[in-house]
């Protein structure tokens, strides 16, 4: 692997996935220089800034592209395709943290390959990606995930919402969803980024099975996945703590990108 050192990155977004990442940039780490932010409200961004070591520029998601080499992705799902498609098109490195939008876009892949961008998807909240990506190149008989959180991580979900079902008050789990994983993306935008993730590196997001329920009975998202191909079986189960400011999220989420940056310039890397 050849090492990159001096790489300008920026962060798109300040919730939280961003804002722990462009933190622990604004620190220092050996191979990137924080050279922008941005977030939807430049003031409040101002606060959550007030700490760093280094305070970056807070610039507006228009101009952040042109100022970086590699953008992190923190964005609500409306807003991924104002830095994601301009950011493949400028030949950028995208690490991508809302997964379920390239489902609307797979245009984006092949025009990555045209401008040389790369867009890169951190395994977030869950494990064993390697051994999916691996199997991938035999033959996957099944590949199913079932995903368990807390109501409050759900209540804003459009399918939620849409349907009026009512999660405040919940005594049993209840399944939201069961069908493929590009359904489930357009069902709940925000909370299967996993899941689409998953299904990218093994199966494919409509051969990927996937449930989701809301459990009272749970105080971190819990993911199972099962797996069958011709080389190999396997089953496991992972409960990320969900981050104060977005139950949704995992706090494993934002140590992920930090992880896949580090790999990208250290030279030794473990695993893919």
């Amino acid at each position: 692997m050849t090492s990159v050192k001096n790489q300008k990155i920026a962060v798109a977004g300040l919730g939280a996935v961003g804002l722990p990442v462009a933190k622990w940039l604004a620190d220092g780490v050996p191979g990137y220089e924080l050279v922008a932010v941005s977030a939807g409200n430049k003031e409040r961004a101002k606060d959550k800034i007030a700490d760093f070591k280094v305070k970056p520029p807070i610039v507006d998601l228009e101009e952040l592209v042109g100022m970086a080499d590699v953008i992190v992705e923190g964005l609500p799902p409306e807003r991924y395709f104002d830095l994601a498609v301009p950011a493949v098109e400028q030949g950028k490195i995208l690490i991508a943290v809302t997964v379920t939008q390239l489902l609307e876009r797979p245009d984006l892949i092949d025009k990555a390959k045209e401008t040389g961008a790369r867009i890169i998807v951190p395994t977030g909240a869950l494990m064993a990606f390697d051994a999916v990506n691996a199997a991938r190149h035999g033959t996957i008989h099944s590949l199913v995930m079932a995903t368990r959180k807390p109501p409050a991580g759900l209540v804003k979900a459009p399918f939620v919402v849409e349907q009026g079902i009512d999660l405040s008050d919940l005594k049993e789990p209840l399944c939201l969803y069961k069908g493929s994983v590009r359904d489930a993306a357009q069902k709940f935008p925000a909370n299967v980024n996993v899941a689409v993730a998953l299904s990218l590196a093994g199966a494919g997001p409509d051969e990927t099975q996937y449930e989701i329920w809301a459990d009272p009975a749970v105080d971190r998202n819990t993911h199972t996945v099962k797996l069958d191909s011709d080389a190999t079986r396997f089953e496991f189960t992972i409960a990320g703590v969900p981050t104060e400011e977005n139950p949704a999220t995992g706090k494993l989420t934002p140590l992920s990108v930090m992880a896949t940056l580090e790999g990208m310039v250290s030279p030794l890397r473990i695993g893919a």
